[in-house]
């Protein structure tokens, strides 16, 4: 899918039979992959939604998008999320009144911020462990000036990611989307404080949490199961 000079890499789900379904699209988070969701998406899709899963430009070392690492800030995944909406919403199979946007960690951050931009097409937003504790994680990390890449947890980043977050608040930016939301969180979380998804459920007008007491930052494969058993009862229980 092209966005600007960027091409995002996404592979779609359809079910086995023709006709218009509703969509879920699927963003992974920091360094991660389209294949991380590749359950989901063939859950979904067997239950009667197109699911696409997408590479975030520069998201990754193994993705298959364009662009380079040190390219990549929220922004430009932002922006990469919104391409593929657009893309989505055209296609012949798909029902445009009930797109759904999903996100894990990074991506959900990213997710919910450009949900908020495309509100009134969305039908619904379903995130795990949204992480939208990054820009605070980061702003006080290089007091003597940002360097121009840095090595992060197997990924080269460029100067831009985190200058381009030194003075933005996600929440100063989240809570206008005013329909249903449903954010999955494990309690044993060391990545995202639990006072993170808090503040953004409390943003939000409808918002549910759901939280895994015996999880951490990443579910388990039984509660991956069970996860996505809920996202998909959220997902159709939007009228």
């Amino acid at each position: 899918m092209p966005d600007g000079e960027s091409t995002v890499y996404g592979k779609i789900y359809m079910p086995d039979k023709d006709g218009k379904y509703p969509a879920i699209i699927m963003c992974h988070g920091y360094n991660g992959h389209h294949s991380d969701f590749v359950n989901e998406c063939e859950y979904f899709a067997q239950n009667g939604f197109v699911a696409c899963t997408i590479d975030f430009c520069g998201g990754s070392g193994r993705s298959w998008s364009s662009g380079k690492t040190t390219d990549m800030t929220i922004f430009t995944e932002k922006s990469n999320l919104l391409a593929t909406f657009n893309y989505v919403k055209k296609l012949n199979n798909v029902d445009s009144s009930r797109i759904f946007l999903f996100g894990g960690s990074q991506g959900g951050l990213v997710t919910a911020l450009a949900t908020e931009e495309v509100a009134k097409e969305v039908k619904g937003m379903a995130l795990y462990f949204p992480a939208f504790n990054i820009p605070d994680n980061w702003r006080n990390n290089f007091p003597n000036g940002i360097p121009e890449t840095y090595d992060f947890w197997g990924l080269t980043l460029g100067r831009n990611f985190f200058a381009s977050m030194k003075d933005f608040d996600p929440f100063e930016h989240i809570g206008s989307f005013s329909k249903n939301v449903l954010v999955l969180y494990g309690a044993q979380d060391a990545i995202v404080p639990r006072t993170y998804i808090d503040r953004a459920i409390a943003a939000y007008q409808h918002a549910d949490l759901i939280v895994y007491p015996n999880d951490g930052h990443g579910f388990t494969p039984d509660t991956a199961v069970k996860a996505r058993e809920e996202v998909l009862r959220y997902m159709k229980n939007q009228k």
